[in-house]
């Protein structure tokens, strides 16, 4: 049974409390939760300490009392109004943020040229947590430190330890900060709607004051009666990082192996300078210097007097120039010297043309061809030595053409559709030796790679040895050469012809009923005298049929 220490009835002071014993935790049940990143409020569900809320303590009598009960005096109609979800501040005013716009001043001392200096600002209040920051636009060639002036705080308002409130800002007002006093002139418009949403009337939006240094440098003092040609900060300000480019070429010919080179000139508008680039070639075979030239001004003439008198140094003093390269001196298609160097303009990009036809309308901007720069390696044309008869044509070919040898590429297509065809013809020996009269061969001919094969048949009591008499090789045909090598194919064997063979001449005498077969089917590709020739050899009536097997005819297959 616990007792209650309300029950007493004792008043609320020291020593007439009791602390309950089986109370052990007293902090504020947690009413916010995180899901996939956003915060989701909760009803809570118990009291402080874990205590039962006061609807729970409340018994169903009390419930239905005020649920049901009607009042007995009534004002006007009865609207039984709908309770809304609890939602914190921090979920509700969440990434809400208002956005004044002010200036502050600040002096400059010891500068006859300005007095004081206006500097816009940026003021956000963030209604979450009433935490205000401070940026400062950054403005381009200010020399100003600028950016974010006071990070996100509570800023102090007075030494009591209170803090600015969005109830305390309005337009038209100065708000003080370290020191600082920034007048604040207009606000965005959600700052604007939920102002007046709360009840504050703002003011009036008040214009940014201009930075008098700024404003008179817009306009000129009338002090000066003419404008001065060489005003190098109104250069600075309008031409920097504007930059001319031309693509030209370097006549270095006279030095020794020297030749001409693609270079490239810039002409900084900011200053006045030349710089020359020089364009390096893949695998050229020079040492990287970038630069040819410098970053500098190229003087143009020299003063007379300056001309005859001796020099100790390399470099011309300004006082020695009578006039500097300007950009009416470099013209496309022109050649100039340019510190005894020749130099040829054939082009330039695209700022560049635009900047002429604005600026100098009277100047031509037409790029010229690139002269063909002549190469005596080049022009030379590659000798392969001759065929030493070791090897096929192709393999000798290909050790010339890499430093590693490879495998010459095959039709690996042809191979397979014509793989196991052989077109077989029999020929003689055609030779002065009387001898060779009897000698008999068979000449085979592999569709699949082009090759061709040479078999003697053995012939009895003649006194030679038959048998295989050449290899599988392809076979060039007479006056061909090893740049344009031509080889013999079957549209070159008709009865009769002569086929010579590493100086061995031989006679075609017949063929099996394949090869016409097989020559019938490629017509197109096949002389009419080749295909004639093999119809009167082997008749007319047998060209039709198609033979058991792919060597079947009059030539029959050797033995090894």
């Amino acid at each position: 049974m616990s007792w209650n220490w309300n029950s007493h009835g004792l008043p609320f002071l020291p020593g007439y409390t009791f602390r309950d014993v089986t109370k052990p935790a007293f902090h504020r049940p947690q009413t916010l939760d995180y899901k996939n990143g956003f915060a989701l409020p909760r009803r809570p569900t118990v009291g402080i300490g874990q205590d039962p809320l006061l609807s729970a303590q409340m018994i169903q009598q009390e419930i239905d009392e005020l649920t049901f009960g009607r009042p007995d005096i009534t004002c006007g109609p009865h609207n039984q109004s709908i309770a809304q979800d609890f939602i914190p501040a921090h979920v509700s005013l969440d990434k809400k943020v208002l956005r004044f716009y002010a200036y502050f001043q600040e002096n400059i001392l010891f500068s006859p040229e300005e007095e004081c200096r206006v500097r816009p600002v940026v003021i956000y209040y963030y209604l979450e947590d009433d935490s205000m920051c401070i940026i400062e636009p950054t403005v381009e060639n200010s020399g100003i430190p600028q950016g974010k002036r006071i990070k996100r705080q509570h800023l102090p308002k007075n030494d009591f330890g209170e803090h600015y409130h969005w109830k305390d800002l309005n337009i038209g007002m100065d708000l003080e900060v370290y020191g600082v006093k920034y007048h604040i002139t207009q606000c965005d418009d959600f700052t604007k709607e939920f102002m007046e949403s709360e009840g504050i009337v703002l003011n009036d939006p008040e214009a940014m004051p201009e930075d008098p240094y700024s404003k008179r440098r817009e306009k000129p003092p009338l002090s000066y009666t003419t404008a001065s040609k060489f005003d190098r900060m109104h250069q600075f300000l309008t031409m920097d990082r504007k930059v001319l480019r031309f693509f030209a070429l370097w006549d270095d010919s006279d030095a020794l192996f020297g030749d001409t080179r693609p270079v490239t000139i810039q002409y900084f508008l900011v200053d006045d300078t030349v710089e020359i680039r020089e364009v390096h070639e893949p695998n050229s075979g020079r040492y990287l210097f970038s630069v040819v030239m410098r970053r500098q001004k190229l003087p143009k003439k020299i003063k007379p007097e300056c001309e005859t008198f001796p020099s100790c140094v390399l470099e011309v003093s300004t006082e020695e120039v009578d006039e500097y390269y300007s950009p009416k001196d470099f013209q496309v298609g022109q050649t100039m010297t340019l510190l005894g160097r020749r130099f040829l303009l054939y082009d330039c990009d695209g700022f560049t043309k635009e900047y002429y036809q604005k600026n100098h309308p009277d100047v031509e901007m037409k790029p010229s061809e690139i002269p063909k720069q002549t190469d005596p390696l080049q022009e030379r044309k590659r000798e392969f030595p001759p065929y030493n008869g070791f090897g096929s044509l192709e393999d000798s070919l290909q050790n010339c053409l890499s430093l590693v040898p490879e495998p010459p590429k095959k039709n690996v297509l042809k191979m397979l559709e014509n793989d196991h065809k052989v077109l077989r013809y029999s020929a003689r020996l055609d030779s002065q030796n009387p001898a060779d009269e009897d000698r008999r061969f068979i000449l085979s001919y592999f569709l699949s790679n082009d090759m061709i094969s040479i078999f003697e048949k053995p012939t009895r009591n003649s006194g030679i040895i038959g048998g295989k008499f050449l290899e599988k090789t392809r076979i060039p045909k007479p006056g061909s050469t090893v740049d344009n090598p031509e080889f013999y194919s079957p549209a070159d064997f008709a009865i009769g012809a002569t086929v010579e063979v590493f100086s061995h001449r031989f006679v075609l005498t017949g063929a099996d009923r394949y090869v016409l077969a097989y020559l019938e089917s490629n017509a197109s590709q096949i002389p009419c005298q080749t295909l004639q020739s093999l119809q009167q050899k082997l008749g007319a009536g047998t060209a039709n049929t198609q033979p058991a097997d792919q060597h079947g005819g009059d030539v029959t297959e050797p033995s090894s």
